[in-house]
């Protein structure tokens, strides 16, 4: 997480959803702490509570999560809250619907962390872009070197993604986010 954060990463997304509580809270707190010098932001999958008790920026919902507006209403001033969807109809809804502040699309291109999920392509994105009007849309799934040029056609804010950044050394790391962060664009 230091790493991600001395390197540029915008936002840090901890997933860990099989985490007993008390394991998920001291991880997200040591994250919010690794963090706290930087711009980087901390956004808990989920889990508002853990979220709020850890000291973290956010929360990231998914589709079977309590309504966003629902969790704007329980959470601090200033919180990120972000959603993830699979569709421009989606997007519209939510968008719509209020208490986002962003939204994360996919799967963009196959990825092998979704499995038999088909991939929407640039053309989805774009369009879930169009349908959320002023919602910031972040592209996620099969996010590679090879890929990412792809996704400036689509209009998005930024991108999200695992493998890009994974098991690599803090130098490798770096030049990979300084490659494919260009001044003021929001991603990670």
């Amino acid at each position: 997480m230091a790493l991600a954060a001395r390197a540029g990463v915008h936002l840090v997304q901890i997933r860990e959803r099989d985490l007993p509580d008390g394991a998920l809270l001291t991880l997200v707190a040591q994250a919010v702490d690794a963090a706290r010098t930087t711009r980087t932001r901390i956004l808990v999958n989920d889990r508002l509570d853990v979220a709020i008790a850890s000291g973290a920026h956010g929360v990231h919902l998914r589709a079977d999560s309590a309504p966003a507006p629902r969790v704007r209403a329980a959470a601090p001033r200033g919180f990120l809250i972000g959603r993830s969807v699979h569709s421009s109809e989606e997007a519209a809804r939510l968008a719509e619907e209020g208490g986002l502040d962003y939204l994360m699309f996919g799967s963009v291109f196959e990825t092998s962390s979704k499995p038999g999920q088909a991939a929407s392509g640039v053309m989805g994105l774009s369009e879930a872009v169009t349908a959320a009007r002023t919602l910031p849309v972040l592209g996620v799934g099969g996010i590679t070197p090879m890929t990412l040029p792809r996704l400036s056609a689509s209009g998005c804010a930024g991108f999200a993604a695992i493998g890009l950044f994974a098991d690599g050394p803090e130098e490798s790391l770096a030049e990979t986010v300084s490659a494919v962060l260009a001044p003021g664009e929001g991603s990670g």
